[in-house]
């Protein structure tokens, strides 16, 4: 297989299998469910036409794209609009005055072989049990057996009901009879039926050490030193020879600052709207780009996959439309200011995404050899590359979070180790890539903790929006190919 067919490949296959995974959460629910995954789907067929055609030998025009794009927005905004109706159609979900399930005996766990998580399961006190079972019943969660687990009692049985009614109406009933003294988990057993954990109330969930606090400073400094070395570097300064100019790369130093202190931003404020902790932000510089951006770990127990979804993609829209903004506006002023810089026309086939926004803003201006572009063309290059590595999908990246939300913790873990193996691959060719590997592989590989309603859905916005985050990725990332970059004459 040929470089001219590698990338629209696998583009088309990611596509179908985003896809697949999507009509296989819908299958079996209800015409709302169906349509949510079709509202979604609009975001993606564009790009399955496009490079579904392009393989076949059909070429579609810049225009014919932008004709898809705008076919499909209108499809989903319509979809949107039919969704939200047929959604306020349905019959509110209710919950029947239960019967309460008969006690029931704590039942160990057959593939459970640790003795002392029995013994601590069944040292819980009688009673706590006893009214831990009272808040059962036919119309909620039909317990049918109870296993030990770490400290507290995992409840397997038969969910009747929308799982975010029934979440709230154990979770009151527990808090009714025992205080906040324990935590209520509505989760997916290994066999993907629905089980109910109880646990005793853990609190925050980690803090920072006081060298884990040092290390963030250092972190912070270490990264606004590789911003105003990579300005610097920009404007054409050898450190080495000429160390007291150092600060000349202040400005672009703040661009790449902004950019990070956005994600950050956003990141804390849905943090702050939905009362999550959030732990403190370690930058992770790069000589290469300024920086990566910064991880945090959640403190705290998360209500529900809605929660994990809008931290996960604040971030990303943040640092994505700033970059966007700043890219822009850069191409807009090359070749009309007076601080621009001469780079080959040829490095616009390393993005998709910026190789059209290229070819849309500078035109025939690509299809020379050298090409004059404003340094916040490259400001917003780098702030959509430090998205999109963000964006790919494994472990507690923003993208791993979103597949989380999305589709579940075990397509999540598939996720994370198919980037791990393209992120192998693609070291032959961008030493890059090793390194944001073994940061995923050392520091972000997990998965987030268990929340206490893993059952319910996101709505299709949501499913939609992170759809397109994860193609907005790809389409960054991803490098033109040489048929594309000549017929779009890009590259001298």
């Amino acid at each position: 297989m040929n470089s001219n067919t590698f990338f629209p490949l696998l583009v088309l296959g990611f596509a179908c299998l985003i896809l697949g995974w999507s009509l296989r959460k819908a299958n079996g629910f209800n015409k709302l469910s169906f349509l949510a995954w079709l509202q979604g789907s609009m975001l993606v067929l564009p790009w399955i036409a496009y490079f579904g055609l392009f393989l076949s030998g059909i070429f579609i025009s810049l225009a014919g794209l932008l004709l898809l794009l705008s076919i499909s927005t209108i499809a989903y905004i319509w979809l949107g609009r039919f969704v939200r109706k047929v959604q306020n159609e349905q019959p509110k979900p209710t919950l029947k005055k239960q019967v309460i399930a008969p006690i029931l005996e704590i039942k160990p766990e057959p593939n459970l072989k640790s003795k002392s998580e029995v013994e601590i399961g069944s040292k819980l006190q009688p009673e706590d049990i006893k009214k831990m079972q009272g808040i059962f019943g036919i119309e909620t969660f039909y317990a049918t057996e109870i296993v030990p687990f770490q400290q507290g009692l995992v409840f397997k049985g038969n969910m009747r009901g929308e799982a975010e009614a029934v979440y709230h109406h154990l979770s009151k009933s527990l808090s009714d009879r025992l205080g906040q003294r324990y935590e209520l988990f509505l989760l997916s057993g290994q066999d993907s039926k629905p089980v109910v954990m109880i646990l005793p109330n853990r609190g925050e969930l980690v803090t920072e050490t006081k060298p884990q606090q040092i290390l963030a400073v250092i972190l912070i400094i270490c990264t606004i030193l590789t911003c105003l070395a990579l300005g610097a570097q920009l404007g054409n300064i050898d450190l080495s020879l000429h160390p007291e100019r150092f600060l000349e790369g202040l400005p672009f130093g703040l661009g790449i600052g902004a950019i990070l202190l956005v994600r950050e931003l956003g990141w804390r404020w849905i943090g702050q709207k939905y009362e999550v902790k959030l732990g403190l932000p370690f930058f992770l510089p790069s000589s290469q780009m300024g920086a990566f951006g910064a991880f945090s770990r959640i403190q705290s127990s998360l209500p529900n996959r809605q929660v994990l979804f809008d931290l996960a993609i604040a971030p990303a829209i943040c640092s994505g439309l700033l970059s966007l903004l700043f890219l822009v506006v850069g191409l807009l002023l090359s070749g009309h200011h007076d601080g621009n810089l001469q780079i080959p026309s040829q490095i616009f086939q390393a993005s998709v995404l910026v190789g059209i926004l290229g070819k849309l803003t500078l035109g025939g201006a690509l299809h020379i050899d050298l090409v004059e572009i404003h340094p916040l063309v490259v400001l917003g290059w780098l702030g959509l590359v430090i998205t999109a590595l963000n964006l790919l999908p494994a472990g507690q990246l923003d993208g791993g979070r979103i597949i989380q939300a999305m589709y579940g913790r075990k397509t999540a873990g598939t996720a994370t180790l198919l980037t791990l193996l393209v992120l192998a691959i693609a070291t032959l060719i961008n030493p890059l890539a090793l390194y944001w590997g073994g940061i995923i592989l050392i520091l972000l590989r997990d998965q987030e903790g268990i929340m206490h309603n893993e059952l319910s859905d996101l709505d299709g916005d949501r499913d939609a929006l992170g759809i397109f985050a994860l193609f907005w990725m790809l389409i960054t990332l991803l490098p033109m190919t040489a048929t594309v970059a000549e017929k779009l004459g890009i590259g001298g």
